[in-house]
């Protein structure tokens, strides 16, 4: 019981195996089914619920299924992007963690044959940052930036956010995007029986070894003794890795590749064999090995970091090794694939472990996990707004500004290169990142297209409300989008949630599938690739301690037209508009006002009018091209204010707002609610403007004008209820995270 327990396996599984083969499973054949067979690489408890995704569309090349999807951005060029979670590792060693979790989803996008040119992250760290938050904070966006920083890769883009329930279950959840020429797509397959496997990058040492078992499992608060499950990653390895990959590319000399992570070498191989409906031979004395004394099972299932597998006829190899040696990789046959399904893996001439290639991909349980709606919605749904006292409004905005979830970001991305490459048009701190694709590996590759990339993930919603915050999510993420005039072309996710053997987790992960399927279905927006992280709960004297339900959705779109606009207002005289859903009754449930001004998380999640959520993205776009609008900014985190201020910081002018509202004035300023965005018409324009609104079925209201003057002033019914320096509100937003940490 104790062997198979500690490879991750239950005693039904382990019996359903031995009853399998028909005998008792080597300790390395455990080793192999215990991570093949993880919650991490089988998605046990969350496969029949993915299925519920759509997964195709006019611009899918290639859905879920491969190390990453890949989307046409016009003839030309192809686009292939992931993200996935690095969470355990990097609460177990924050620094390696999150730079491995870097390192990773660059080989799954290379893997597709695609050079990897842009980097996002979405991060979640405990509330309050002090002791061991403090130390997980600081390694993460460390092992972050030197990664990313030495690969060359450029980190446009993300967000981080804090609360109470990630202090021991930080998440940090990593995306990549490459670049292909048309039509240059490979997959994790052989073509036939007798291509050899080539392995080529670092050599394997003994780091990472029970990565995928770690991963699918809760963690303790005692991490020391799991250290030696984390992988190191060395970023210069990893570029000469991606150089050397793009070279034998564009010789055709392979068929096939797979990058090594979960389950090292035997995970690559069996999944390859499995995908090409094969079996494969491993010759693990032939694996290049940088510490002495490794043993089989090592070897096997070290997750050691810038390797790939690649498959090829026999006659490539010697061009293979030529150019492994020319950029200073290690690089050698380790396989061949052979025609009776089977996985044997040998070790100086004796078989190691013989195991049939559908148990370990194919026959991992799956499990319907009961799942219950859990009792604390009953109680935080009570809560009613009328009963909130009305906060003062200056002291609100301070507040907020000053709130580690609206304050700038700035101490943590600038940390990070976002321009390495000269392709970044809009930085870190916008609606949405904006790239130009100026090459792909031939020079006469190009795209006119910018590509638009944008990161959401509202952990606190899908709390209140799994099902609407699921749709709340896919709709902030596609409205980033339109607010700098790009088009989605799909969607890549990260599932963020507890233990799902308690059936209030499982419940709050059907529902916010639920809900980001719906929501993608109707804007016709597929999910094209993602991971699910799982078990983020820490085990304490006190108890179990689960994170929020936390999807991170990243949406990827492109800008065909000719312009484009960011979030600041440009020119004095302009019109500040607020367009959208504004005869919906506002609310305060969820928001960031609720929590930091009355220390209330409760209520529910606006919901989302898909039909009017549409016809504003699509509004959007429009007066973008036609040049009706200097600026677009959503209204979200911290309601109609922030977006207001952020609007009118680092630009040297000023706003001055005319209303005349009887409602609640913390409703106006700071709710939440979905469908609604401040824009900038030029002076002149208005009345067009005006009239793509009604035209599109949308509401407007005149909110003030732009000032040469930076000063933010607020009347109410000519009553003046808010004045105040710009420089003294931006100033409280840019150091607030220095003065937090």
């Amino acid at each position: 019981m104790e062997l198979y327990s500690a490879f991750g396996l239950t005693q039904e599984e382990y019996l359903k195996i031995k009853e399998r083969l028909g005998r008792e499973p080597n300790q390395v054949e455990l080793g192999i089914l215990g991570a093949l067979w993880s919650e991490h690489c089988s998605y046990k408890s969350s496969r029949r619920v993915l299925k519920l995704f759509p997964t195709e569309g006019p611009h899918v090349i290639q859905g879920p299924g491969e190390n990453a999807g890949v989307v046409k951005l016009d003839d030309e060029v192809w686009l292939a992007f992931k993200i996935e979670s690095h969470n355990h590792p990097s609460y177990i060693e924050p620094f390696n963690g999150a730079a491995t979790g870097v390192g990773g989803i660059i080989r799954d996008v290379l893997s597709m044959g695609a050079r990897p040119i842009a980097l996002m992250n979405s991060l979640r760290f405990g509330y309050p940052v002090k002791g061991r938050t403090r130390h997980i904070l600081k390694g993460v966006v460390r092992g972050i930036s030197h990664y990313g920083n030495s690969i060359g890769i450029p980190n446009v883009g993300g967000e981080t956010y804090f609360e109470e329930c990630y202090v021991t279950n930080p998440l940090v959840n990593a995306f990549c995007l490459g670049v292909m020429p048309a039509g240059r797509l490979y997959r994790a397959r052989a073509t036939r029986v007798g291509q050899v496997l080539f392995l080529i990058g670092s050599s394997t040492g003994r780091d990472g070894i029970h990565g995928a078992v770690m991963a699918s499992a809760e963690v303790s608060t005692e991490t020391e003794e799991k250290r030696s499950t984390v992988q190191v990653g060395d970023p210069y390895f990893g570029k000469k890795l991606i150089e050397a990959i793009m070279e034998i590319l564009e010789k055709d000399l392979i068929v096939g590749m797979q990058d090594l992570g979960a389950g090292g070498l035997a995970g690559a191989s069996s999944e390859l064999a499995g995908k090409s409906q094969m079996g494969v031979e491993l010759f693990l004395e032939k694996v290049p090995q940088r510490e002495e004394g490794m043993t089989p099972f090592e070897i096997l299932l070290s997750e050691s970091q810038e390797r790939m597998l690649l498959v090829a006829e026999e006659e490539a190899t010697e061009e293979l090794y030529r150019i492994a040696k020319k950029h200073h990789l290690e690089g050698a046959v380790v396989g061949r694939m052979t025609d009776d399904g089977y996985l044997r893996a040998f070790y100086m001439g004796s078989i190691v472990a013989e195991l049939p290639v559908s148990l370990i991909v194919r026959e991992a349980p799956l499990y319907h996990r009961p799942s219950e709606e859990p009792a604390y919605l009953k109680e935080l749904r009570n809560y009613k707004d009328e009963d909130l006292p009305q906060a003062p409004l200056k002291e609100s905005v301070f507040l907020l500004l000053r709130s580690p979830n609206v304050c700038s970001k700035e101490g943590i991305y600038t940390q990070y290169d976002y321009q390495v490459g000269t392709n970044t048009v809009l930085k870190p701190g916008a609606d949405a990142a904006l790239l130009r694709i100026k090459w792909v590996v031939r020079p006469e590759v190009k795209s006119e297209k910018l590509v638009a990339l944008t990161c959401e993930g509202n952990g606190r919603m899908v709390f209140l409300n799994p099902y609407e915050g699921g749709k709340y999510l896919v709709a902030e993420a596609l409205r980033n989008l339109a607010c700098v005039g790009a088009e989605p072309l799909a969607i890549t996710d990260c599932l963020n949630f507890g233990n799902p053997e308690r059936p209030e987790i499982m419940w709050q992960l059907e529902k916010a599938v639920e809900g980001i399927a719906d929501a993608c279905r109707f804007f016709g927006v597929p999910v094209v690739s993602g991971n699910v992280s799982l078990y983020n709960e820490t085990v304490e004297k006190e108890g179990a301690r689960n994170v929020y339900p936390t999807p991170i959705l990243v949406a990827v779109g492109k800008v065909a037209g000719r312009r484009w606009v960011s979030h600041s207002f440009r020119e004095e005289g302009s019109a500040v508009f607020l367009i959208g859903d504004l005869n919906r009754k506002l609310t305060l449930g969820g928001s960031e006002f609720l929590k930091v001004v009355h220390s209330k998380v409760a209520g529910d999640v606006p919901p989302v009018d898909l039909g009017k959520e549409l016809a504003l993205h699509n509004l959007l776009r429009e007066v973008i091209e036609n040049g009706l609008i200097l600026s677009a900014h959503d209204v979200s985190v911290g309601g109609l204010m922030i977006a207001l201020v952020e609007s009118v910081f680092s630009t040297g002018l000023g706003l001055e707002i005319d209303l005349y509202e009887d409602e609640r004035l913390d409703l106006f300023f700071f709710a939440e609610d979905p469908t609604r965005v401040v824009v900038s018409v030029p002076r002149g324009k208005e009345e067009d403007f005006k009239d793509a609104v009604e035209m599109a079925g949308l509401d407007w209201l005149l909110l003030g004008r732009v000032i040469d003057r930076p000063i933010l002033v607020v009347r109410n019914y000519g009553e003046e209820i808010f004045k105040e320096e710009v420089a003294s509100l931006e100033k409280v937003w840019r150091e607030a995270l220095e003065e937090f940490l």
